[in-house]
């Protein structure tokens, strides 16, 4: 078991306790070295960005359980960041959701999130999902709980059930999940500022249990500024898929222009110089003894 005062999971269970940290998604390990030099408290490893960046199929729980160990291992190896991930429904019942948090702790997640949606799931900002009972959802927080290894891995509880049944059921079956063992409250889907301020007054706050906002692009939330989710009551805030949404764009437009010009000489001053590249790598070509960093540990 990790010595609690130096894993990855106490370190991010101190950081909401200090202020309203800002979580973005790493579609890919170089993405979360970089999250990590710019000063970001947590790195994420999102369903979607996984599902769509790594092998490009849509987020419909296609990817099974030895891809998602295998990417966290990767990204939690690239960096010395608490990477929170995103285990969908956790592959089955009770018994298959505490195999998949051992495994994934073992591949060094800080943080594994687990909702109620029933599978096989749907991006949570979609029409025709269907959730699970509350109460197979609690047998599967529990049972999540009593897997982990080191006391301070997070286990999140995450509802989708404002999108199928209404906002009051997706606030009671947060209060539910709570008791059942989670450490954090994720509420999908919501649609209206009001709907966040009322989940921070009701669960979150300086006493209740860490609330996490989910601002993603193009989806049923409005787009909430962190301080203002602070001043809600909001522990953190997700980014889960706007690099990957970034890069993708960036690499349209430079496909666009190499396909007319010829060229991509143009596009040289958007790029990341080798440089640039070596140097968020800690490597040194130079050097007679160049090599890359040991892999970081929890």
């Amino acid at each position: 078991m990790p010595d609690r005062s130096s894993s990855r999971a106490a370190a991010l269970r101190r950081s909401v306790r200090e202020a309203t940290i800002v979580i973005p998604g790493a579609p890919i390990a170089l993405a979360a070295r970089l999250i990590e030099r710019e000063g970001f408290a947590a790195a994420y490893l999102s369903g979607a960005a996984l599902s769509a960046g790594v092998f490009g199929v849509p987020d419909i729980g296609i990817v099974s359980l030895d891809q998602l160990v295998e990417q966290t291992r990767v990204i939690a190896a690239a960096t010395s960041l608490p990477l929170i991930v995103d285990a969908d429904t956790g592959f089955g019942g009770p018994d298959a959701v505490a195999e998949c948090v051992l495994r994934l702790e073992e591949a060094g997640a800080a943080a594994i999130q687990l909702e109620d949606q029933r599978w096989p799931k749907r991006c949570g900002h979609l029409p025709g999902k269907e959730i699970v009972d509350a109460a197979e959802m609690c047998a599967k927080i529990a049972a999540a709980r009593r897997a982990c290894r080191d006391p301070d891995t997070l286990i999140i509880g995450r509802s989708d059930a404002r999108g199928v049944t209404d906002f009051d059921d997706c606030l009671t079956r947060l209060a539910a999940y709570r008791d059942a063992g989670a450490d954090w409250l994720f509420p999908e889907g919501l649609t209206s500022r009001d709907e966040f301020a009322r989940v921070g007054r009701e669960l979150g706050g300086d006493d209740g249990t860490p609330l996490l906002a989910n601002m993603t692009e193009f989806g049923r939330s409005p787009l909430i500024s962190v301080n203002d989710l602070a001043e809600m009551g909001f522990a953190a805030v997700l980014f889960p898929v706007t690099l990957l949404r970034l890069a993708m764009k960036a690499m349209e437009v430079g496909l666009g222009i190499l396909s007319d010009e010829g060229t991509q000489e143009s596009l040289l001053d958007l790029m990341q110089t080798r440089q640039e590249l070596y140097d968020l790598l800690d490597y040194d070509p130079s050097h007679p003894e160049a090599h890359l960093p040991e892999p970081h540990r929890s």
